[in-house]
């Protein structure tokens, strides 16, 4: 039978390794995780539901499940998290809320005023009005490890993850985080039914509650990995998060040169040459206190020199 970590009194709002640990799993263990939404559950409970200023309580927000120690787990390791399922709750929502945004009024924190929108999650589709429907896409907004240092809001992200806010965080693919911390202490929640690239608005995403599959392992950490990374069947991915977002983008392209030459084989001006050629790259959200960009390769120019001549 699979574990099931329930998220009922395991919430936390800051990923760090002074918590108890509520689960203790083995690498290559997979088990379930309930994470809940963003606005701490119990708000969101009909389509017609409209929140109110004292229903968030910022930075209180974004709880995550945890922490899960991850045993034999070892600062200098990587773990691996592999995504199986994300499988969501029936309503989500997405809002507008003063002060956070991209069009943000800092002064008077006017804006638009408080909007939002509720919908229903079924069927694989976000059922957003009669007449449109989106496809569900589910990912995991907050994932992470406990920082080499005290702990991280989770509304907040860094090298240990945290809100990264990441679409590639996904059913199929695998994050990986450096470990600093014995047990790595696995934190994760904020999931979204969809979102799109830049997470323009302040509750951005369809934010909705869910339980997540998902396998853990450990391996090596490579030793010039700082930030989160991601594989998909088709890409290698680096992630980085900064303000100001040109910051993030070098990060990340940082970190992808890194890779391509300790783990592939390329020299360093190669791999930046290469990356100018075949980088694909996004800013994924824009609301938190950093914002994240990723940087992708296809794995097709990863091949060996007398393979790609093929």
């Amino acid at each position: 039978m699979t574990l099931r970590i329930g998220k009922k009194d395991n919430l936390k709002y800051a990923l760090g390794a002074g918590y108890e640990p509520i689960a203790t799993v083995q690498a290559d263990d997979i088990f379930d995780v309930e994470c809940e939404i963003n606005c701490n559950g119990g708000v969101i409970t009909s389509l017609d539901k409209r929140l109110k200023a004292d229903d968030i309580h910022l930075p209180f927000v974004n709880p995550a499940t945890g922490p899960i120690h991850i045993k034999g787990a070892v600062p200098g390791q990587m773990l691996r998290l592999e995504i199986k399922d994300i499988i969501p709750d029936g309503l989500g929502y997405t809002a507008l809320w003063p002060g956070i945004g991209i069009f943000p009024d800092w002064v008077r924190k006017k804006e638009f005023g408080i909007h939002t929108k509720v919908v229903e999650v079924k069927d694989g589709v976000v059922h957003w009005s009669d007449r449109l429907k989106l496809p569900v896409r589910p990912m995991i907004g907050v994932v992470g490890v406990a920082p080499v240092h005290g702990s991280v809001l989770t509304i907040d992200n860094g090298q240990h993850g945290g809100n990264l806010d990441v679409q590639e965080i996904t059913v199929g693919n695998q994050v990986m985080f450096p470990i600093w911390h014995e047990g790595a202490h696995l934190f994760m929640g904020d999931c979204h039914a969809i979102q799109g690239d830049g997470e323009v608005q302040s509750v951005g995403g369809i934010e909705i509650a869910t339980t997540v599959r998902v396998g853990v392992s450990l391996a090596a950490k490579p030793t010039r990995m700082s930030w989160p990374r991601i594989e998909t069947p088709t890409h290698i991915c680096t992630v980085a998060c900064a303000r100001p977002l040109d910051d993030a983008l070098r990060l990340a392209f940082e970190e992808m040169i890194y890779w391509l030459e300790d783990g592939f084989g390329f020299a360093t001006t190669e791999a930046y040459m290469l990356l100018g050629q075949v980088a694909e790259a996004r800013c994924t959200q824009m609301v938190n206190p950093k914002y994240t960009y990723i940087c992708k390769v296809d794995k097709r120019y990863l091949l060996p020199e007398k393979a790609r001549d093929l």
